[in-house]
């Protein structure tokens, strides 16, 4: 502690040194006794020294309401497509002061690398971006990765500043059935958060798994789901994502009694849904439409999280917390005004302060590891009259497992666009394998052309998805020229791109720019017949195979309830 430093904050809150800043006029959010509270704020050297009447220059807040700053509890960096600066820049405009990320999507891709890229380049922002250590790199035994990180390769950075405790342990199979591996990488947390994520595991399962160490989840889709693991001792966080939409549905689980152990989180948020529709605000605006009250809603966003990755010097307005702060005109809305970071006004009127310039960092240089496949591999003999196909589920990650009959072509597995029965394929990027599962899915809507993506949760290989094998073949192919990214091809003809050269992932430009591209390559889509509000992230999640019920990677078709690979044709 620097005492000097520490006695002036004192003499400040005494009244006995004008304060740096004091806002004035707004009603403040009491997240402590849930109580909206009309009195002045009062900053000193980057802290909340004071509630009440202090001296100072003063920003009248006049008919606005003063909030804590957002904290996002779990968010992928990489799904933004953005890297830590552009992040930066899109969030704090938004209300969002502080994230915790969980770096496993890059961290299957450059390992270690990965975790020292977005740990130097978040250095210094504005923007709080604090960390999880990836559990799950590779997210199963299922899958081809580019990594393999172990618990001692994880304990450098125990000790790290902005690393908090382990992210999403996903492989909870292997949890329950008490993996070594697994207990080792918990175990380098004894007294710090571990994050789950458990789809739908109950009963002694969800006990086993709880047993083991972890201490929340944001896979619930299911009001009796959150309430079986808030009643074994979970913090819940309810996810609103680009793909995920749950929050709705959970939002009865809400009640005095449970909300300290609730958090609002987005999870997976792409470029153009930032854009257009905010990030916690957002969630903050729906919630409150939906029904919950206001400081129920901030307190989820707030507090809560900041409790539970303890973290004691944010998530409340109150004398010796940061001075991250927001201010919004409204409770229905939450249309933010300003914004302060450290007691620094950063944002006006929803904007950027024009002074405001936020560090640059160079990006590692892009890699693709590709032994391509012949055409013939995208259409292999059929071995039966009936095929296994993966059913999406609008808005969920979850997906069905459908037996139909196969569609095949001159004895060979076809795609039937009028069944809206599509070829999806998982191309190995990362060793130069070869492997290439495939399979086919129902729900994408395409009567012609290819969409491919080397965001593929978690390994993130290339995965493909048309009603074409030669533009299936295309879209690949220009994938690895782009050093990663996503494309639309139709008719031999690539019709859009987004290039993410950063490890497949993330793209060095501006939010608008990557929104702009993302819209257009939604747009390509839309015009070869698909209707999906977002089929890329709904394609990325295909190749998860830790989410019931069918996945597919490139070792072939995930059964995730037996965890195993099964055969395409048959019904087993």
């Amino acid at each position: 502690m620097d005492i000097k430093r520490w006695q002036q904050r004192l003499k400040a809150a005494r009244g006995e040194v004008p304060a740096d800043l004091v806002l004035g006029g707004a009603r403040m959010a009491n997240v402590y006794t849930g109580a909206w509270r009309q009195t002045d704020v009062a900053v000193f050297d980057g802290v909340i020294v004071g509630l009440g009447d202090y001296s100072g220059p003063r920003l009248d807040l006049s008919g606005r309401y003063l909030l804590p700053g957002l904290i996002d509890g779990h968010l992928h960096l990489e799904s933004s497509m953005l890297t830590p600066r552009e992040l930066a820049r899109a969030l704090l405009p938004l209300g969002t002061t502080t994230v915790v990320a969980d770096p496993h999507e890059i961290a299957n891709v450059w390992g270690a690398q990965g975790l020292d890229y977005l740990l130097d380049a978040s250095e210094g922002l504005p923007l709080d971006i604090l960390f999880l250590l990836p559990s799950c790199v590779p997210a199963s035994p299922l899958e081809t990765a580019g990594a393999q990180l172990e618990a001692v390769d994880l304990k450098p950075y125990v000790s790290h500043p902005r690393v908090l405790g382990l992210a999403e342990v996903m492989n909870f199979p292997g949890v329950v059935a008490g993996d070594r591996g697994l207990a080792e990488k918990i175990a380098l947390f004894p007294h710090l958060p571990v994050d789950g994520h458990a789809p739908l595991l109950s009963g002694k399962g969800l006990n086993a798994y709880r047993l083991a160490g972890i201490g929340s989840d944001h896979e619930c889709t299911q009001v009796s789901e959150a309430k079986e693991k808030l009643e074994l001792g979970f913090h819940v966080m309810l996810r609103e994502g680009s793909l995920a939409k749950n929050l709705a549905d959970l939002l009865p689980v809400v009640t005095p009694a449970t909300l300290p152990r609730l958090m609002l989180v987005t999870d997976d948020c792409h470029p153009e849904d930032i854009l257009r529709n905010g990030h916690l605000n957002h969630l903050l605006r729906l919630a409150v439409s939906l029904g919950l009250d206001p400081l129920a809603a901030v307190t989820m966003a707030t507090l809560n999280p900041a409790v539970y990755f303890q973290l004691p010097d944010r998530g409340a307005v109150a004398p010796g917390l940061a001075a991250d702060l927001v201010v919004v005109e409204d409770l229905q809305t939450f249309r933010i005004d300003r914004v302060l970071k450290n007691g620094k006004v950063l944002v006006e009127e929803g904007r950027l302060t024009s002074g405001l310039e936020l560090p640059p960092y160079t990006t590692p240089s892009p890699t693709m590891q590709v032994k391509m496949p012949e055409l013939e591999a995208f259409s292999p003999p059929a071995t039966g009259e009936k095929v296994k196909v993966i059913g999406l589920i609008p808005g969920q990650l979850l997906t069905e497992k459908r037996i139909l009959p196969a569609p095949v072509r001159e004895g060979r597995l076809a795609a039937d666009p009028a069944r809206d029965l599509l070829k999806l394929a998982v191309v190995e990027r990362h060793r130069r394998t070869g492997n290439l599962g495939l399979g086919l899915v129902q729900g994408f809507g395409l009567k012609q052309g290819a969409l491919a993506s080397s965001v593929a949760h978690d390994s993130h290989n290339i995965v493909v998805v048309g009603a074409d094998e030669a533009d299936m073949l295309q879209a690949v192919e220009h994938l690895v020229k782009l050093k990663g990214g996503l494309a639309v091809v139709a008719n031999g003809r690539v019709l859009a791109d987004l290039p993410l050269p950063v490890a497949g992932l993330i793209s060095p430009r501006p939010l608008e720019e990557v929104a702009a591209a993302y819209n257009q390559v939604q747009a390509a889509y839309r015009s070869l017949g698909g209707g999906l509000n977002d089929p890329f992230m709904a394609l990325s999640f295909l190749a998860l195979p830790v989410i019931p019920a069918l996945k597919l990677t490139d070792l072939g078709l995930v059964d995730v309830n037996r965890f195993e690979v099964v055969p395409l044709f048959g019904e087993d």
